[in-house]
This record gives C-alpha cells, sequence and structure tokens, in this order.
C-alpha cells in the first residue's frame, strides 16, 4: 500500500467490519468524518474472499467508491479482485428501443412516436451515441436529455421480457452490466436497487452473503419506498403508448390512456392526505376499479404472441413489443389489485401537485419486510457519519444479532469549527421571523466574505432568502435551481467567494473542502411535517413516545448531515450557525440535538461567530485564537 496516516477510528472500525464478516453478525457503524469508513470496509470485504455488494444512496458516493477507492486498492492492495456498478435497467440505454423508434423507411431514417423536433434531435443524438457507447449507462452522456428522450430510448423493470426473449438480447447494454456484476467480487449498488432486489425476491443482484448500506441512515426510508408501490396518471399512459405499439391500433391504447385521466382526477382531492382505506375514497375506488377493467381487457386486443420468438427480425420485434406490453400491462393491474388489498401495516395516500398527483403505498414499519428477507440470509453492514437513534430496531435487527461501534472522526472540531445558534432571533414560527434571520443570514455571509452554503427546509424559504440575497450582497450568489446538481457544486467550490443557497437535497452528499466553504447556516430544526401521511401512521404507532421515536430522531439526524458539510478535511475551518433558537431554548430535547452533531464550541453570541468568520476571512486566524473571548462561549445556554 502506498504510505498513509494511521486513524485509530479507521483501525477500529475495519477490525471490526473483518470480525462481522467472519462471525456472520450483523454490525452498525457511527463513522464520523474523516474516519475514511469506505477503505475500513472495502478492506477487509476483499480480504474475506466472498462477493459483497455495497448499496449506497447518493450517486457522489457511488461514483467516489467505483473512480477512487476501489481502483486504488486493486492498484495497490496485495489481493487481486473485480469490481463492477450495477444500476436499475432505465438507466441504460436499450438497443431494441433504440431500434424500433429510429426505422429504416427506404433511403429514409423515420422516428417513431416521438413529437416535436427538438425532441427528435435529442433521440436521433441518443441513438447515434448508442453505436459508439461502451456501458449504454445515461450518467456517461455529454448531455442531460429531456425525460420523453430518455424513455423513447429506455426500459424499466416492468417493461423488460429479459434477454432470452429480447431480439438484441446478447448485446444488451443492462445485461452485460448484469453479467459483469455477477463475475465480480466487489458490486456497487444504489440502495433503491437494493430494495427493489428484495421487493423481487432476489431476483436483480447476483448472489451474495455480505451486503454494506453506506448512508445507512437513509435505509428505512428507502425501503419504505421500495416495499411499497407508486400510481399516476403517466404510468397508464405508458401503457397506453406500450399496447398501440404492440397492436399498432391507437384506439387499443387510447381507452388506457383515458382511465388513468379519470384515476388522476380522482386523485387530486386527496393531495397531500392519508387515505385509511379504499372505502373511504369512493371515486377513487371506483375509478381504479374501471380502470382495472379496462386493463382486464387490453391483452385481448393484442395479436397472440405464440412462442414469442418469430421466425423473421419483423416478427421478433412485433413478439418483443408485445410483450413488454404485457408486462408492463401485468404490473400495472398487479399494483392495482393490491390497493384493494392492503395489510394493516400499510399506509395508503396522495402526494405532489393536484397536476400531477402520486399515489403511493408503503409500510409502517420496515423491520417486517427486512426481517423476513435480509437480516437471517446475509451478513450486513450499516455505517453512515450519523447513525439515527435506535436505527437497528427501527429496521428489524433482532437484539444480539448485531454489534455497534462508534468510530470517532480524527478531526479537531473542538479548535477548527463553532456552534453558533442565533438565540436571539423570534421562533420560527412567529410573523417576524423570515425578517429577521434573512438579516442577520447577511451579516453572516458578509463576515465570512461569502464562501457560505446556506440550506433550507422548503424550497419557499429558500426562494425567497435567494431573492433577498442578491440584492443585500456583494458576493454571488448561487441559487440550487440555477444549474445541475453537480455542475453547481463544482461552480460553488472554484469561486472562492460565492454562496450557494439551497434545500433539502443539499443537506446530505456534498463535499466541499478547502477556502470555497466557511459557514454552514440552516434556518430551522428540520423536523418533519406533521401532516405527512407515512410519519403520521408512524407517530400513532409509536403513541405517547411518537416524538422521540419519530420527530426527533429524523431532525437529529438531518441537521448532523447538515451541519456536516463544513468539515470535510483536518484544515477545513469555518462555523455552523443555526438560525432556530429552539437550539438554545428548547429543555427536553436541545442536549440530544446538540450532542447528535460533531463536537464543536458552542457559542449564542452574533459577535463571537462574526469575529470568527471575519479571522478566517482575513486569513488571520490561528490555532490559538480560533474563538474571540471566552475560550468557550456562551454554549447556547
Amino acid at each position: 500500500m502506498a504510505q498513509g496516516e494511521v486513524r485509530e477510528g479507521q483501525v477500529e472500525m475495519t477490525r471490526a467490519v473483518a470480525a462481522a464478516i467472519e462471525d456472520e453478525r450483523h454490525l452498525v457503524v457511527q463513522a464520523g468524518t474523516g474516519v475514511g469508513k469506505t477503505f475500513a470496509y472495502l478492506v477487509p470485504a476483499v480480504l474475506s474472499g466472498q462477493r459483497v455488494v455495497v448499496a449506497t444512496t447518493t450517486k457522489t458516493l457511488q461514483d467516489q467508491l467505483a473512480t477512487k477507492d476501489l481502483p486504488f486498492l486493486a492498484d495497490h492492495g496485495s489481493v487481486p479482485f473485480t469490481f463492477a456498478v450495477l444500476k436499475g435497467r432505465s438507466n441504460y440505454l436499450c438497443l431494441q428501443r433504440a431500434h424500433e423508434v429510429l426505422r429504416e423507411d427506404g433511403d429514409q431514417l423515420v422516428l417513431e412516436g416521438v413529437g416535436t423536433s427538438r425532441l427528435a434531435q435529442e433521440v436521433i443524438q441518443l441513438v447515434e451515441w448508442a453505436t459508439t457507447a461502451t456501458s449504454g449507462d445515461r450518467a456517461e452522456l455529454a448531455f442531460e436529455p429531456a425525460v420523453r428522450a430518455w424513455s423513447a430510448v429506455s426500459v424499466g423493470p416492468n417493461e423488460c421480457p429479459g434477454a432470452n426473449r429480447c431480439p438484441v438480447g446478447d448485446a444488451c447494454f443492462a445485461e452485460r452490466a448484469r453479467r459483469k456484476a455477477a463475475e465480480s467480487d466487489v458490486v456497487i449498488v444504489n440502495t433503491h436497487l437494493y430494495g427493489t432486489h428484495l421487493a423481487t425476491g432476489g431476483m436483480v443482484l447476483p448472489d451474495h452473503r455480505v451486503v454494506v448500506f453506506d448512508e445507512a441512515h437513509a435505509l428505512e426510508e428507502v425501503i419504505s419506498s421500495t416495499a411499497g408501490l407508486t400510481l399516476t396518471a403517466g404510468r397508464f399512459a405508458a401503457v397506453a403508448r406500450l399496447v398501440t405499439s404492440a397492436t399498432g391500433k391507437p384506439e387499443d391504447g387510447t381507452g388506457i390512456g383515458r382511465a388513468g385521466e379519470v384515476v388522476g382526477a380522482a386523485m387530486k382531492e386527496w393531495v397531500g392526505r392519508r387515505i385509511r382505506s379504499m372505502a373511504n375514497a369512493p371515486e377513487l375506488a371506483d375509478a381504479i376499479s374501471d380502470a382495472r377493467i379496462r386493463l382486464d381487457a387490453a391483452p385481448a386486443a393484442m395479436p397472440s404472441s405464440g412462442d414469442d420468438n418469430g421466425d423473421g427480425d419483423g416478427d421478433r420485434e412485433d413478439a418483443a413489443r408485445r410483450l413488454r406490453a404485457t408486462k408492463a400491462l401485468d404490473a400495472l393491474i398487479g399494483d392495482l389489485d393490491r390497493l384493494f388489498a392492503l395489510r394493516p401495516a400499510d399506509v395508503l395516500w396522495v402526494e405532489g401537485t393536484e397536476e400531477s398527483p402520486v399515489l403511493r403505498v408503503a409500510p409502517i414499519d420496515v423491520g417486517e419486510v427486512l426481517g423476513e428477507q435480509l437480516w437471517d440470509f446475509k451478513t450486513a453492514i450499516l455505517t453512515s457519519a450519523t447513525i439515527p437513534p435506535a436505527l437497528a430496531e427501527r429496521v428489524g435487527m433482532v437484539p444480539d444479532s448485531y454489534r455497534e461501534v462508534n468510530a470517532t472522526s480524527p478531526f479537531d472540531y473542538e479548535t477548527n469549527a463553532l456552534l453558533y445558534c442565533a438565540a436571539h432571533l423570534p421562533d420560527p414560527r412567529a410573523a417576524d421571523f423570515e425578517e429577521q434571520a434573512l438579516g442577520e443570514l447577511v451579516q453572516l455571509i458578509e463576515a465570512a466574505g461569502g464562501r457560505t452554503l446556506a440550506l433550507f427546509t422548503s424550497h419557499r424559504a429558500m426562494q425567497a432568502a435567494a431573492a433577498y440575497l442578491r440584492g443585500e450582497v456583494m458576493t454571488e450568489i448561487l441559487v440550487q435551481d440555477d444549474l445541475p446538481r453537480q455542475a453547481l457544486i463544482s461552480r460553488f467550490a472554484s469561486e472562492h467567494e460565492s454562496s450557494l443557497v439551497a434545500t433539502m437535497g443539499f443537506w446530505q452528499g456534498i463535499d466541499v473542502p478547502g477556502p470555497s466553504l466557511a459557514l454552514v447556516t440552516i434556518d430551522k430544526l428540520p423536523f418533519p411535517r406533521p401532516d405527512e401521511p407515512l410519519l403520521q401512521a408512524r407517530r400513532e404507532q409509536a403513541r405517547g413516545q411518537a416524538f422521540d421515536t419519530v420527530d426527533l430522531p429524523r431532525a437529529c439526524t438531518l441537521l448532523a448531515q447538515g451541519a456536516g458539510r463544513l468539515i470535510r478535511t483536518r484544515s477545513d475551518r469555518g462555523v455552523v450557525a443555526v438560525l432556530d433558537r429552539r437550539l438554545a431554548t428548547q429543555a427536553s430535547y436541545r442536549w440530544k440535538i446538540i450532542q447528535s452533531l460533531p463536537p464543536m464550541r458552542r457559542t449564542r453570541d452574533r459577535d463571537e461567530a462574526v469575529a470568527f468568520l471575519e479571522a478566517l476571512r482575513d486569513g488571520a486566524a490561528t490555532t490559538g485564537s480560533m474563538v474571540s473571548g471566552s475560550s468557550v462561549g456562551e454554549e447556547c445556554r
């Protein structure tokens, strides 16, 4: 191995992971920033000789593993191994769909099912890219295609008939990725894909005995999503297009599309609300029942597929269309049937907007799902910089089946970071909170010379802050909606005096070490909304313990994730400013929140925070004079 530094937390975690794999006993590890957790689990995973699946929540970490950490180990380790990245099927271009959408008509190329000229041009670009692409992964594109353009040349898991029944199955990009994964020692996937693997009875990923859930703080929510179902009017429209393509008769798909529109219209009155049972929503129940009858009639309208192989290329392509349509129909029918056979543990609600309502079903408790499908069959390593309280219990791990380890960060938070609580501001629920909080934010950003990641708990608050700051602050203000995520982060990192204003999507997975980030601000403690249907159901289940078991752990985890954006290396220094006075005043829970954060010095004196930032801005701060005034400050008392 190349020469490196010894980190006690990394050594402790490495030993714990190795023991867990050898003893076949689950492990939950909180690994503070700087521990080096990826190497701490990758090294024993590789040395174990077993196939290991690593599941991550963010693309940033997935890319780090695939392009940095695993190649480094492969080049410098003593044990040879192979690795692969596997994504969901819809991430890969479908060669059969590309062939169907762009067909030859004499000497002309004709686009089928594509409307506008701009969309047609994008589809042509995608088809041309497919001729030279090595993986077919949309992440390798030099541009971000429109949703409709990509959907014209890709298929989801509910459509693909499988390689053996597809005319171009041998060349399929998705199947090629699956074959490579099946031959690899380490397989990197998204946690959502792992959840889909469990939901399909283990049909997605290659056989493995060990799974690592990195960013495990999100595991409960991801499994809730993948163990449930999602229904939209757009899903009916997609099935309608598939049926029309299979039969060649637009009228065969029209009825399905209209049924979806009726279902979508019936969802509108329930947006943002929980549906206790279908009996409580008779109009929606009737619309879904009618749609179910319409779907039942659809397969009869399609030509018989025989053995679905055909003799000529045209026959095989027609068979592939029919198979995709049939599979999508079956999946949609199965989900409609499930709506009328909900289990007591299922929660049904509608989210989104009245223009685009989304019906969702998810289990209240994912412990039962994971207990039946995972914990008894695999050795699982759960790790994150922030492990929520009682995570193992909430995801269904049986006592004595797992061990917990806390690998502390090697960073000197006491010296390099200050937690400032703006206790003088009004309560966040007060009418004048936003005005005063924005004035506070201006002073902090000016003291820092820009270099600020300003995080907000709502999109509306973010937009209001962006408009205000652009009129009050001399340095550049970047906003979440300005550019694609990665391009925005890159610009923020390269423009040292800029500030980035963002919402929840930027509370984690953002890594901006160095001089571009000296201040992280958080407008409010990130408690979940009381009317979120799934959490509402969990509160009902928890009864008197609802706040401590549902709301507080989520707030602690999110706040710690947001604050964790500040110190990414040993030399990073700065301030985390929380503009919510409850962190200083709510005796019933404030210490639980503070204890979930890195061990920073604490103050509620704005002058102290400003002096800290100005010293950093001017390059005058030293280890011995990081904070002016008292050595510890007011400590948010």
